[in-house]
């Protein structure tokens, strides 16, 4: 049964709030929001990018560290200060979402705070399909995969949909496996699962309640606690994928990326 929070009727909606989740201590890259990319913190990047939505009234910054606060401050964002022992991002923007002040708001999106690239027309995409259908409480985003090394690669998440494009599983696995290579079949379209979310505010509440599950645990996937816990999620095509900074090298990547748009529009 779905929960009563992803049955919600539709209402309208005022613009929509961006929470970017910004963790200091991450792993491969400790203090990554604040790596400098040609010039602007990572943080600043995604900031900026965030803002040119078309469909976003405010942009914050949800981190757990106080250097992150004083680096989005000096810029001109807006950050919050939020509990270190989230397990996730999700969870951190949820803790924007239940302040007194964000009530009358309806509709988060959480953006990574590692995609400095971030296509602004990719998070008005998200917010459109949660606003498109009342029944519709957590959306998120796809693009075809073009590179076939990348159906097997399992930091690519793959998603298959059901026919009225709600995700029906979402794997690190080839999803779906082509069994018959000699049919049609083999020339079934994969998709990449982009880790960008809209809520509607009442189903993100409900996430750091939801219990986790072992589909969850194996696969590592936060998206699927949503699923085992009987929520849809709608999924949207876009023609924008991005590009995460997760370790070193990522850095110099990104620079160059960087540096060609700034060019190009030179």
């Amino acid at each position: 049964m779905v929960p009563a929070a992803a049955r919600c009727g539709s209402i309208p909606f005022s613009m929509a709030i961006v929470v970017i989740p910004a963790r200091f201590a991450a792993t491969r890259l400790p203090g990554k929001p604040l790596v400098v990319l040609d010039g602007k913190s990572m943080i600043q990047r995604v900031w900026e990018r965030a803002r040119e939505a078309s469909k976003v009234s405010k942009v914050i910054v949800a981190t757990d560290d106080q250097r992150i606060v004083q680096a989005v401050t000096d810029f001109g964002g807006e950050a919050v200060l939020t509990r270190a022992e989230h397990r996730s991002g999700t969870e951190r923007v949820a803790e924007v979402a239940a302040a007194p002040s964000r009530k009358g708001e309806e509709i988060f999106v959480n953006v990574q705070g590692d995609e400095p690239l971030i296509e602004p027309e990719a998070i008005d995409t998200a917010i459109e399909a949660i606003e498109s259908d009342g029944e519709v409480s957590i959306a998120t985003l796809m693009v075809p995969i073009t590179r076939p090394a990348d159906i097997m690669d399992p930091n690519i998440v793959k998603v298959v949909l059901d026919f009225d494009d709600n995700a029906l599983y979402f794997s690190r696995a080839p999803i779906p496996w082509v069994r018959d290579r000699n049919t049609a079949a083999v020339h079934a379209q994969h998709m990449k699962h982009l880790g960008l979310y809209a809520f509607r505010r009442t189903a993100l509440l409900d996430f750091p309640t939801l219990p986790l599950g072992d589909l969850e645990r194996v696969e590592q996937l936060e998206q699927l606690r949503w699923m085992e816990n009987g929520y849809k999620i709608r999924v949207a095509e876009t023609e924008h994928d991005s590009v995460s900074v997760d370790v070193p090298e990522d850095v110099t990547r990104v620079e160059q990326l960087l540096r060609q748009a700034s060019s190009a529009k030179a």
